[in-house]
């Protein structure tokens, strides 16, 4: 079996879907630099402030503010037995970081899993996610409504719409996709780790095609 993957693709591609997914049938922890910085965030720590102020605007957060929470973070011992790393590295400077830390901790990445979607999906997906703001829980307007317009079945939490999930931050987000995170499947490509799936065919059949090929 495959560990310590990395799984790539453009904002709204079921990255965080098929990780959870994953997560629970190969039992790998599931590192989110999302959820990072949202944690950082929320404790108020001072890389979480500087990253709020770029992620606010749609833009990437700078890569040494992310590669020093990633590092703080692979080092925890529940990353002994291999991880799923979720929207990172997003620029050629920080897989070329992630090269070198994980070989100096001795976790090299193994595989690269990238998820295709077009546009015009991307964008209906994202626009539509709203999250509660107490226990994070995901829903959508469309393919994923609550019980209860704006309430949390779970917690009964309110629901809301990430600054970043707008569509002009969106639009913001895939520019810098297709400019600084793109060029990254040439790179593992080069290295032999590329693995490529299409997102459209539903989370169910993605996970199956994907935790297939992981577990063969």
């Amino acid at each position: 079996m495959k560990k310590n993957i990395i799984l790539m693709g453009p904002p709204g591609a079921g990255k965080g879907t098929l990780a959870k997914q994953l997560k629970s049938s190969l039992n790998l922890v599931h590192i989110s630099t999302g959820d990072m910085f949202r944690e950082n965030i929320k404790g108020g720590t001072a890389l979480g402030l500087l990253a709020k102020s770029y992620i606010d605007k749609g833009d990437l957060v700078p890569d040494q503010v992310t590669i020093d929470m990633l590092k703080a973070r692979l080092a925890e011992k529940d990353c002994e037995n291999g991880f799923l790393l979720d929207g990172f590295p997003r620029t050629l400077p920080q897989a070329e970081a992630l090269e070198r830390l994980s070989k100096e901790i001795n976790r090299p990445i193994e595989v690269v899993v990238n998820l295709d979607c077009n546009n015009e999906e991307l964008i209906r997906r994202i626009s539509g996610r709203r999250v509660c703001k107490n226990c994070g829980a995901p829903y959508h307007i469309v393919t994923m409504k609550p019980k209860v317009e704006g309430v949390c079945d779970l917690c009964g939490g309110p629901l809301y719409q990430r600054a970043d999930d707008n569509e002009e931050a969106l639009k913001v987000r895939l520019d810098h996709y297709v400019t600084d995170t793109k060029p990254l499947l040439d790179f593992y490509k080069q290295r032999g780790l590329l693995e490529n799936f299409n997102s459209l065919v539903g989370s169910q059949e993605l996970f199956n095609q994907v935790s297939k090929f992981l577990t063969k």
